[in-house]
């Protein structure tokens, strides 16, 4: 099966800074993937790169189409999405606008998108019941639920996730990570960043570890939760 995204050689820089140094990073249709390294590594860098949001050289493949050709709406209307950690919702609109809003590309298609919004609903029961409320009143895990929601509004096939539990109780990190492999029944693949290293590898199918703007380790994410490197760095365990 040919990749879903294929990335080589890519280096992004801030000025002189160069923040991503030469990685490479293959994920398939279907997958979760996820990356994850110390705060300054180059996480977010990675997926604002992929977005068009930063610019970059290498080579990025989407369903093999070279990434250097579509501006950011043509890579949301081919089936990318990001999620940022910072949600960036519209605070003073109702979650129920916010949801339609990421439909924004599929308004023409207005049956279909009712039924998708009844789906995120059926999803996100929480959303539902405050579907008239201002999205700036939610708590914090109900805000991160209202940006998933209004990601899957855009029928997303490749769903960008930058640190989804960042700031939330432990008890709603866990249904955060609950709900992203639930993901999987929407066929979304999913590439997502994240800092709390033991939950990212329990979800995903591969990971990579990035420090400093490079890949210092890649491979099945079962298999990285018992590496001594990874427990000892990212795991509070102990290396032998």
């Amino acid at each position: 099966m040919s990749a879903l995204i294929a990335v080589h050689d890519l280096h992004v820089g801030y000025g002189k800074v160069e923040a991503i140094s030469g990685i490479n990073l293959e994920m398939r249709r279907g997958e979760i993937v996820t990356v994850i390294g110390p705060n300054g590594a180059g996480k977010t860098t990675l997926l604002a790169a992929l977005m068009g949001l930063l610019p970059s050289t290498g080579q990025s493949r989407y369903e093999d189409q070279d990434l250097a050709v579509l501006t950011t709406e043509e890579r949301v209307r081919k089936g990318m999405c990001l999620v940022p950690e910072r949600r960036e919702l519209f605070t003073e609109m109702s979650v129920g606008d916010n949801l339609m809003l990421g439909a924004y590309t599929r308004w023409r298609d207005r049956a279909n998108v009712q039924q998708d919004l009844q789906s995120v609903y059926a999803r996100f029961p929480r959303l539902a019941e405050r579907r008239n409320q201002l999205a700036g009143t939610l708590s914090g895990g109900e805000r991160q639920m209202l940006a998933l929601g209004r990601a899957l509004m855009a029928k997303p096939k490749l769903l960008l996730l930058d640190e989804p539990s960042l700031g939330l109780a432990p008890l709603m990190v866990r249904e955060i990570f609950r709900i992203v492999m639930g993901l999987r029944e929407f066929e979304v693949s999913i590439l997502l960043v994240e800092q709390n290293a033991r939950a990212a590898l329990e979800t995903a199918d591969h990971a990579y570890v990035l420090e400093t703007g490079n890949v210092v380790l890649s491979g099945p994410a079962a298999a990285l939760m018992h590496d001594p490197r990874v427990m000892a760095s990212y795991l509070g365990g102990t290396a032998n």
